[in-house]
């Protein structure tokens, strides 16, 4: 007899157990089912971390590194900085160590962080809305002159970064910095990250809202919040109020775009659990629609349940795209009214497509009659000198404004029409073309080897030389509609390879010699929704499918003569490089 306990009253009673079958001679006894491991999620899981980052994350959050920086490490130099705060709460401040020059891509897996990283910083200024005035951009490029060698980089997330920092320095750039009403409060790390804004909003005239308000109304109340410095990964969002759907919202974390609603008027329809990277994965709607006044609550409710159920055993699942696969957009919605907003939200059909293109490039008017002047320098780098002529330029016209957008371009507002021409020239005497090339207009590049641990290739330079190439090469075809250059270099997809009509991801490939030199793998077709594209879908990739550096202009060449000469009438080339066999695209 065997006490067995009953299901209904948990009372133990003797009752009969059937007697087990016997085990034939040899038979190994059945193995009993695995508990699924945990995976981290504070409200599921609880909050005992299962890994070292997540350790160091409790033990001493990342907001608490500035006081050591400013007191200890800028005093004692680089020697002094602990390893945990170095390779991790630096990064809450805007802080990475840069690549030690001279050591080339094929090393980059094999090094360890100490062997392949310099004694210098990038330093990375959070940039909301990518909206700077004249002095704020006049203090930036003050600080990359006199502390970053005069370098500087205009990012596809609206920030700018400097490098060649040096710890010492740092705390009188924050002094600087904060003067302005900058800062470089979790601008990289574990937490909600810049929040991407429409780059035109409150002056294009063709707006349906300026989401200034709720970029501030979100800024100003949860960045460097305690609550919010501890997530499973970094959090991105994204803002838009204009037609042009300029934000790239389909690939954040959260995003909202605006669109008239036919019941409720101009609001927002809501994304969430996008993000690229080597697990690629566009965002979904919620299928809900949300007023201007709700946009920080709905934030504030997402980022929340991405701290409590967000995935935290493992760093590669740990993205809120991840938990958005599982879960599906319905449950998703569920648990934001239920357990973060506390109301419903209400039902809303999806925004219509762009109706103009995004990048702002060119010469446009605003709603106060004056003009902005969109930009593009060589895919996103500038420099501190660059950056003061800007700020002189436009204060010389009136201006005290101007705006950086998600792809790596420039504007100046509040341009009278008098001084149109003046600004237009002065900016391309500066290398911001109003007018560039259709592949300098869209061509965007990811740091690179030059200064990233991660990167395998070069990515700056190869991009410009490849501009320049294909600017003389097809300036026959300079009627074509830009075709997106994204050129990345490592697998991590910062420039956005995989949304991109060519997408090149950096690694060392084989030349025709057997030799191994730096290269890409080729991704074609992808894109995100824009006035010639319905939706954001995937570029394409062709099994074996790499190009050398060396060789990047004669295949973007070949390519693109293919295309304008196989096309199908108005054919995109996105659609072409989806129904092309795969020697058209070699």
């Amino acid at each position: 007899m065997t006490q067995v306990t009953s299901a209904a009253d948990g009372a133990t009673s003797a009752t009969a157990r059937p007697e087990a079958p016997a085990r034939g001679a040899g038979e190994r006894p059945a193995r009993p089912a695995r508990a699924p491991r945990p995976n981290g999620q504070w409200k599921v899981d609880g909050t005992e971390p299962l890994n070292g980052n997540e350790k160091w994350k409790q033990e001493d959050g990342g907001l608490s590194v500035r006081e050591r920086i400013e007191t200890t490490y800028a005093r004692e130099g680089f020697d002094s900085i602990t390893d945990d705060d170095l390779h991790g709460r630096f990064r809450w401040w805007g802080l990475y160590t840069q690549r030690k020059p001279g050591i080339d891509g094929g090393k980059t897996a094999t090094l360890e962080p100490h062997e392949l990283e310099d004694r210098y910083f990038m330093l990375r200024v959070r940039i909301d809305g990518g909206a700077l005035t004249t002095e704020q951009l006049r203090v930036i490029a003050d600080i990359s002159k006199d502390f970053g060698r005069d370098s500087a980089d205009i990012t596809d997330r609206q920030n700018i970064q400097l490098h060649w920092i040096e710890v010492e320095n740092v705390p009188e750039i924050w002094r600087r910095l904060e003067s302005v009403g900058l800062q470089t409060t979790e601008a990289c790390g574990d937490v909600p990250r810049v929040v991407l804004g429409s780059p035109v909003a409150g002056i294009a005239a063709d707006e349906l809202i300026d989401i200034g308000p709720a970029v501030a109304g979100i800024t100003e109340k949860y960045i460097g919040v305690p609550e919010l410095a501890n997530l499973p990964r970094k959090f991105k969002t994204a803002l838009t109020g204009h037609p042009s759907q300029d934000v790239v919202h389909e690939i954040n974390d959260v995003a909202f775009v605006a669109h008239d609603h036919p019941e409720l008027g101009i609001g927002f329809d809501v994304w969430v659990g996008g993000g690229l990277s080597a697990n690629p994965r566009l965002g979904e709607r919620l299928g809900a629609f949300c007023t201007e006044e709700q946009v920080p609550d709905v934030w504030h409710g997402v980022v929340q349940i991405f701290r409590d159920y967000g995935y935290r055993r493992l760093r590669n699942k740990a993205r809120l795209k991840f938990l958005l696969a599982d879960w599906g957009p319905e449950r998703f919605r569920e648990v934001l009214e239920t357990e973060y907003l506390g109301y419903r939200l209400a039902d809303g059909p999806p925004a219509p497509k762009p109706s103009v293109p995004g990048d702002h490039i060119g010469v446009h008017k605003q709603k106060d009659g004056r003009n902005y002047i969109g930009a593009a320098p060589y895919v996103g780098r500038v420099s501190g000198q660059i950056l003061g002529h800007v700020a002189d330029l436009a204060e010389s016209v009136g201006s005290r404004r101007v705006r950086l957008t998600p792809h790596q371009k420039l504007l100046v507002l509040d341009v009278p029409d008098a001084d149109v021409e003046h600004v237009v020239s002065t900016l391309e005497a500066n290398g911001l073309d109003a007018n560039p090339s259709p592949f300098r207009r869209s061509t965007i590049a990811c740091t690179g080897i030059e200064y990233c641990k991660l990167a395998i290739v070069d990515t700056k330079d190869t991009a410009t030389a490849t501009i320049d190439e294909l600017e003389k090469r097809l300036g026959d075809l300079s009627g074509m509609k830009p075709l997106s250059l994204h050129v990345n270099g490592c697998p991590n997809s910062c420039a956005r390879i995989q949304t991109a009509d060519i997408g090149l991801k950096g690694q060392l490939v084989m030349d025709d010699a057997g030799e191994q030199v730096p290269g890409f793998q080729v991704h074609l077709g992808g894109g995100l929704a824009s006035d010639d594209r319905e939706e954001a879908g995937m570029g394409r990739t062709v099994r074996g499918l790499k190009v050398t550096a060396t060789d990047l202009p004669d295949y973007v060449e070949r390519l693109v003569r293919r295309y304008e000469t196989d096309k199908d009438g108005t054919e995109t080339f996105a659609e072409w490089a989806h129904r092309s066999d795969e020697e058209a695209l070699r």
